[in-house]
């Protein structure tokens, strides 16, 4: 039984495509360039600047009184102070459905939005934001739900909300239909806009911003607060920011057909048996227990917590199954990518640069790091900052390709830096914020070290790659359990190379109380 399904990669591109009127006529013969966004925030463009930074939020209330909203008071006080919001995706738990982003975004983050005095008369699809956000889409942003299992949740909502269900899931009669409600919510939908005249009014009131490569969108808080597309840039107090989509470079290579291949797929086909006896024992288990008892609705808490990631990594492993052809992988925004930054590193203007996406390369949470995703998409990285260093040479001068890279979807907060891997992404830092609401993750018991297995003439080997620097996640067991939901402040400090000052803000929860906490900073 699965719970959530997700849409081909090509089905993705496509639809996104069409959302934002990729590459029409209209503006074409404007010279847009749909791929960069100028935040007009009326500030001086200063080298010394703050941000924020959270990632997988979209949990609605719950008996530990809403982690998300939490979280989102103890960014208020930032909120006069730091430029922008960038989120690194799984806005909306658990299908990215327009049906809850009322209750798990408008009104946990009301504060952010014009109008969030009144969150009830927000439509979704209408929010404006006093600072601006910009997320990037997680995979649960484009998750659906299989037919029946939409037809049978959303006829018995209304009774699971009666009754108290022990074990419910933010999920009614629809998914994201492919990402459409995100889309919907954040990117500059431009396909509703069919009179010629309508939509070229559109473009010469909000795309008047002058870019390197052209003419791009205008973000104006308070004003106008769209994305351009589902991946772009833009540039801040001389630092270039990469938004990226990793949802369309995740997908696995075929297993191999080799005694081998069919060794491996025997062995995942096992594991996934194995995880839908652990997911019905757990939903047996969910039914003994009284939501209205503190202990019970803990328990019910971690069961749902549990259940949802068995789900994830089913859906990894019947991918790598599904997958009998070599996949389609977005070579478009790649490509992008591997030119943008080549171009950033011959703009004497820039001296920084951050990339974000959600699937993260490197990570030590308890189910990241083997998955085929979370190679794939390392893969991938590895080989844009490999011809983007061929291509820069000498420019980078012993620095990495990118300065900071900042990822979601291990719901945790975890700073990690490469050691050699022997690629350009080697000797970097990399921060994972994906504790921010949703339900969060142990470290895996294999400790903070990540190998990986080379091969040379004398045969193969391990060797490190990554060194976890800080974890915080879930922790301890009954009544020493401490569930630390997470934010981050960037400082960002003039100069060439730039320095980042990240300060970790911690709401915990433990001992059916909440305590606040702010870690020691650190710099890279």
């Amino acid at each position: 039984m699965r719970f959530v399904s997700d849409p081909s990669i090509s089905v993705k591109i496509r639809k996104m495509k069409q959302r934002v009127k990729w590459r029409d006529p209209l503006i074409v013969q404007r010279d847009i360039d749909q791929t960069q966004l100028k935040l007009d925030d009326g500030s001086d463009d200063s080298p010394e600047f703050s941000f924020l930074v959270i990632g997988d939020t979209g949990s609605g209330s719950s008996q530990h009184q809403n982690p998300q909203r939490r979280v989102a008071e103890q960014m208020l006080p930032h909120l006069d102070t730091c430029r922008f919001v960038l989120h690194t995706g799984d806005v909306i738990y658990l299908v990215g459905s327009s049906e809850y982003y009322a209750e798990n975004f408008i009104k946990p983050y009301r504060e952010f939005l014009v109008g969030g005095d009144r969150p009830k008369q927000i439509r979704y699809d209408q929010m404006l934001f006093k600072l601006p956000t910009l997320p990037v889409p997680g995979n649960h942003d484009y998750y659906d739900l299989p037919l029946l299992q939409g037809f049978l949740t959303g006829i018995t909502l209304p009774v699971r909300r009666l009754l108290k269900f022990q074990l419910d899931f933010d999920m009614g009669w629809h998914g994201s239909f492919q990402g459409k409600a995100y889309a919907q919510a954040f990117l500059d939908c431009l396909y509703h806009l069919r009179n010629p005249d309508e939509f070229t009014r559109h473009l010469d009131q909000h795309y008047t911003a002058i870019s390197d490569t052209g003419r791009c969108l205008r973000y104006e808080p308070g004003v106008f607060t769209r994305l351009p597309n589902r991946y772009y840039s833009f540039r801040y107090g001389g630092i270039d920011f990469f938004a990226l989509d990793s949802n369309t470079f995740n997908a696995p290579q075929p297993l191999p057909k080799t005694r081998e291949g069919n060794r491996r797929r025997r062995a995942l086909e096992q594991q996934r048996d194995q995880l839908e006896q652990e997911k019905l024992q757990l939903l047996e288990r969910s039914a003994t227990l009284n939501p209205d008892e503190p202990e019970d609705a803990e328990h019910l808490y971690d069961i749902n917590t549990k259940i949802e990631q068995l789900d994830e990594v089913a859906i990894d492993i019947q991918k790598q199954l599904d997958t009998h052809e070599p996949p389609v992988i977005d070579l478009e925004q790649l490509d992008w990518l591997k030119q943008r930054l080549t171009d950033s590193w011959h703009n004497s203007e820039v001296r920084g640069r951050v990339i974000y996406f959600h699937h993260p390369p490197y990570v030590t949470e308890s189910t990241k790091w083997h998955q085929a995703q979370t190679i794939m998409v390392r893969h991938h990285l590895r080989q844009v900052f490999d011809q983007v260093a061929a291509a820069v040479g000498s420019l980078a001068d012993d620095r990495s390709i990118v300065d900071l890279v900042l990822n979601g979807h291990a719901h945790c907060l975890e700073h990690l830096r490469t050691l050699d891997t022997g690629h350009a992404d080697s000797h970097m830092d990399w921060i994972v914020c994906g504790g921010s609401g949703y339900s969060l993750r142990r470290q895996r018991q294999e400790g903070p070290e990540l190998t990986e297995r080379f091969t040379d003439k004398t045969g193969e080997y391990e060797r490190p790659v990554a060194r976890s620097q800080l974890y915080i996640g879930r922790s301890g067991h009954g009544s020493t359990k401490r569930r630390p939901y997470s934010f981050i402040r960037i400082d960002v400090q003039p100069g060439t190379p730039p320095k980042f000052v990240v300060q970790p803000f911690v709401v915990e929860r433990s001992q059916h109380a909440w305590n606040f906490d702010q870690p020691k900073p650190f710099v890279i």
